[in-house]
């Protein structure tokens, strides 16, 4: 609409003009070789116009004649490019439908089409790892570094080669590298990080953190501060106490839900004799998140503590979070370890009518084995932790661990280990063959000394250890480099109840 009014305008501004120009008197006379010109103003205007249209239509088809060659020269090159995109085209699409020899041909038509073209490299660089040409895929990555706007594909192209290669120092020369081209690249910092916390080279981890902090977000950056300087003053801690203790320290300000920031924290102040410090330290982590493993530093913290001392310091605990499993979980251990055993069956009382987990399982077995005042149930509730729902854990990558860990055992990647519930699909042969073997020590004490029909306390401690390292479940020799240690099951059998029937000694046995 715009144009059209504007077009409108300029043919009406052109008929008033040549209507005052028709208006004006005067004429224009040209003398030229002999002959006089002389026409009227109008015609004359007319005529330079015409002359001017004519000569701006000769100069264009002269300049049209002399650029047919370029012309035709970028026809070709225009055709030759849309080839070549097509063939990129075609070649992303044959990687991504798994059509690895499609790839393969499209990516060395492209090539010789386009040349070393950002893209063309891409594509031939993926269609060689795709291939497992580890040799083809670094030479396109290598050309890639030539370019400041593909250099840091390049480079982390190469990194992933020598990662995939086992080649460790030259994977991190090539993160070293892309941290220094660009601070935000966030992949080269956490591959940094990973490798100096793994060497224990703290000192450098917290280094590399600076050199790359403006690719995190902030919140990001100080936890990750916080995991290495944990994870440095656990290494430190029995030689370094202090250096260890500022470092906590630090790391308590900057995330304050760490939990093994506080469980430290709560040793070393016990360490240094400043108990006062400690509990209330491990009470403030307590308040955040009840956690069985500040439970039990809390209980620590004076370690000639008598039984009734740590029994008074977990009512304590307890009444932060009287309802709380775990609070519940170490108020029946203390009870227990002070021979309170009609207390210790009060608290886990609502424990076991709610559908009572592994641990649950295995506090009940040690009790009834302590206690002895109802002999039998020993074995029924170890048969009830075969197939009890499991219980939270530090896990990395799928990995049941014994204790927290600033790597992953798998991924080796930083914070990588979360305490959270273990899924019911994740199981362990170690785990039967563990509970069978007490089962089967069960008989054969009864069969040895008919006085004491089932095993000890000690034994109890050995097999409830005993069942959380479930990260060795495969041997060593055997494992995985990559990947998660998991062994499914099909389905696990319903909790049978505490007077469920037992089962048989042949179906017990692994």
């Amino acid at each position: 609409m715009m144009r059209l009014i504007l077009l409108i305008g300029v043919l009406t501004a052109a008929a008033l003009g040549l209507s005052l120009l028709s208006d004006i008197d005067g004429s224009i006379s040209l003398t030229m070789l002999g002959y006089r010109f002389e026409t009227t103003l109008t015609i004359g205007v007319a005529f330079v116009l015409a002359v001017t249209v004519v000569l701006a239509s000769l100069w264009s088809l002269i300049r049209f004649i002399f650029r047919i060659p370029e012309l035709i020269s970028l026809g070709l090159s225009s055709r030759r490019k849309h080839k070549g995109h097509l063939a990129l085209s075609r070649g992303m699409i044959a990687l991504g439908a798994g059509d690895a020899t499609l790839a393969r041909k499209n990516a060395e038509e492209a090539h010789r089409l386009l040349g070393k073209e950002p893209l063309t490299l891409l594509l031939s660089a993926q269609s060689a790892q795709f291939d497992g040409n580890r040799v083809k895929a670094e030479r396109a990555f290598e050309d890639m570094l030539s370019d400041p706007e593909t250099r840091l594909l390049g480079l982390r192209g190469l990194f992933i080669e020598a990662q995939r290669a086992g080649d460790l120092v030259h994977s991190i020369r090539y993160a070293d590298d892309a941290l220094a081209f660009s601070s935000k690249a966030t992949w080269a910092t956490e591959a940094l990080i990973n490798y100096f916390v793994a060497e224990n080279e703290f000192d450098k981890a917290l280094l590399a953190l600076d050199r790359g902090r403006v690719g995190f977000e902030k919140a990001k950056a100080k936890r990750i501060r916080a995991v290495i300087l944990t994870a440095r003053a656990l290494a430190n801690e029995s030689h370094d106490p202090e250096g260890a203790l500022n470092n906590v320290q630090e790391a308590v300000k900057l995330s304050n839900n760490l939990v093994m920031v506080h469980i430290v924290l709560g040793r070393l102040y016990a360490r240094r004799g400043d108990f006062r410090k400690a509990s209330r330290d491990l009470e403030s982590a307590w308040r955040q998140s009840p956690h069985p493993e500040i439970a039990e530093a809390y209980l620590s913290v004076r370690s000639g503590d008598a039984a009734r001392e740590r029994l008074q310091r977990a009512r304590k605990l307890q009444s932060l979070h009287a309802e709380h499993f775990e609070s519940r979980m170490i108020m029946a251990r203390a009870a227990m370890d002070a021979r309170e055993f009609d207390l210790a069956r009060e608290i886990v009382k609502p424990l076991i009518d709610n559908n009572p987990t592994m641990r649950v399982c295995l506090l009940m077995a040690e009790l009834e084995e302590l206690d002895q005042s109802q002999k039998g149930l020993t074995r029924e509730w170890l048969q009830r932790a075969t197939h009890a729902p499991r219980d939270e854990a530090w896990i990395g990558d799928g990995l049941v661990l014994d204790h927290w860990a600033p790597l992953s055992p798998i991924s080796k990647k930083l914070d990588h280990v979360h305490w959270a519930k273990i899924p019911e699909a994740v199981s362990s042969d170690r785990l039967t063959t563990i509970l069978n073997t007490a089962l089967r020590g069960i008989e054969h004490a009864s069969s040895r000394n008919e006085t004491r029909g089932t095993l000890s306390a000690r034994s109890f401690l050995d097999v409830k250890e005993g069942l959380e390292p479930i990260e060795e479940t495969t041997p060593k020799a055997k494992r995985p480099s990559r990947g998660p240690v998991i062994f499914p099951l099909s389905h696990s059998p319903d909790d049978p109840g505490l007077h469920a029937d037992s089962v048989s000694d042949e179906k017990s046995k692994p």
